[in-house]
């Protein structure tokens, strides 16, 4: 009898052990940051304005990146009731362009990639489009830490090996990725990132328009 409590204790104990550290490291498995490597440009990927461009503005004038490439982004629910009332509200790439031309980044290096990009799979799939256009090996894509492994998940899964995508992410992002389960802002960017990657993995059964 004692044999079993003392074995069904040591069991609930090491489940606990493993349940924490499954907890810890869910959020930070998804970060990763690339080595630099020259590259036929540097991608500014939708959202966290102005940091993305900061940082894009960064590595382009430290020499790795021969352009800067911005997502167009795509229309929502809120841009078409905006121009119903005759709001007009610019697109998210018109305040990364500034940025980077505030931080003295050429503009005719300053790219805006064709057609429009509502979720990071269509914006993978532009930026294989545009390597593939312009004969490129490489790109660096900047994004968020808790956003930098489904985005290589997604480049291997959609266009694969080659052309190479190096990700990175801003610094200073506020993202706890040890202790994301603290703040509401960092559980829904988990619970977010690994829904997206579960979606990715079993064949984007699920379509959404911000994954």
């Amino acid at each position: 009898m004692r044999r079993w409590v003392f074995v069904s204790v040591l069991s609930i104990a090491m489940l606990l052990v493993l349940a924490a550290f499954a907890l810890k490291s869910a959020g930070t498995w998804l970060v990763i940051d690339d080595p630099l490597q020259p590259s036929r440009a540097v991608v500014v990927f939708g959202g966290e304005v102005p940091f993305r461009a900061m940082e894009a503005a960064a590595i382009y004038k430290n020499g790795f990146a021969k352009e800067v490439w911005l997502t167009p982004g795509g229309v929502s629910l809120d841009d078409v009731t905006l121009a119903q009332l005759g709001v007009d509200r610019p697109p998210e790439h018109f305040y990364s362009r500034k940025v980077l031309e505030r931080l003295e980044v050429p503009p005719e290096v300053i790219h805006v990639l064709p057609g429009s990009t509502v979720n990071t799979a269509e914006e993978i799939r532009a930026v294989a489009r545009r390597l593939a256009e312009t004969g490129g090996e490489r790109a660096i894509v900047v994004t968020s830490q808790y956003h930098t492994r489904r985005v290589r998940i997604l480049w291997h899964s959609l266009v694969g090996a080659q052309p190479q995508l190096i990700v990175r992410y801003t610094p200073g992002d506020e993202f706890q990725a040890s202790t994301w389960y603290r703040t509401s802002a960092d559980m829904r960017a988990v619970w977010r990132e690994w829904f997206g990657l579960l979606n990715a993995w079993a064949g984007f059964p699920v379509s959404a328009e911000r994954w």
